[in-house]
């Protein structure tokens, strides 16, 4: 599975805000927005938790070569097995979740897993973050635009409130395709930006790259 797009934005934009002690990825993938935020915090502990068998043994590979070996941990489970018995609170919650809702699938059920909301719902993720979530705790997620109103109702179902809405398109020309939302327990008034990813082909906009420099050899 090679590296997109949207979790190298979500890794690069999670708001750092609180200082977390302690981090928890759901649905890691490779474990690529657990390193970013390994990189970018003081975290003690990061936590991931990966369902599908090849990605935990990458992201667990990928991490154990990391500088930061010592403070990330992934779990082979899914986030139902993982909620059962929580054993800690989390000061920030991430998760880049399959959001795939349109009514195909194809014959590789590997891929499927890993590009199909019915993997994760999104009401399974933000109860989790609910359960998992301290008391001065963010959350973070990226998901299409379309769904933007949904999960922010949604969340609030749960008296999460956002705290930053940066919604991201292409092109200058093109529609807004994701929604980054970070979700505090304090109601407030969200800061709501717009961020444009390239200018032309490969042409990245000042802002991009401002955001994600940091993480890229080539930028």
């Amino acid at each position: 599975m090679k590296i997109g797009t949207d979790g190298v934005l979500l890794g690069a934009w999670t708001p750092l805000i609180n200082n977390p002690y302690n981090i928890l990825d759901i649905g890691a993938g490779t474990g690529v927005l657990s390193l970013m935020l390994a990189q970018r915090s003081n975290a003690e502990q990061i936590d991931a938790i990966e369902i599908d068998a090849a990605a935990f043994e990458q992201a667990t590979d990928n991490f154990e070569a990391s500088p930061w070996n010592d403070r990330l941990f992934c779990f082979h489970a899914g986030l139902d097995e993982f909620i059962e018995e929580p054993e800690d609170e989390y000061d920030l919650i991430v998760s880049n979740p399959p959001f795939y809702t349109e009514n195909y699938k194809t014959e590789d059920e590997q891929r499927d897993l890993a590009r199909f909301e019915d993997a994760l719902p999104f009401e399974d993720l933000v109860e989790a973050a609910d359960l998992l979530l301290s008391e001065q705790g963010i959350f973070a997620v990226i998901i299409p635009y379309k769904e933007e109103g949904r999960f922010l109702a949604l969340a609030a179902s749960f008296e999460l409130y956002p705290l930053q809405i940066t919604r991201v398109k292409g092109t200058p020309t093109t529609e807004i395709k994701r929604s980054l939302l970070a979700f505090s327990r304090i109601q407030q008034t969200p800061l709501i930006e717009e961020l444009t990813i390239e200018i032309s082909r490969h042409e990245y906009t000042p802002e991009y790259i401002m955001l994600t420099q940091d993480f890229y050899l080539k930028m």
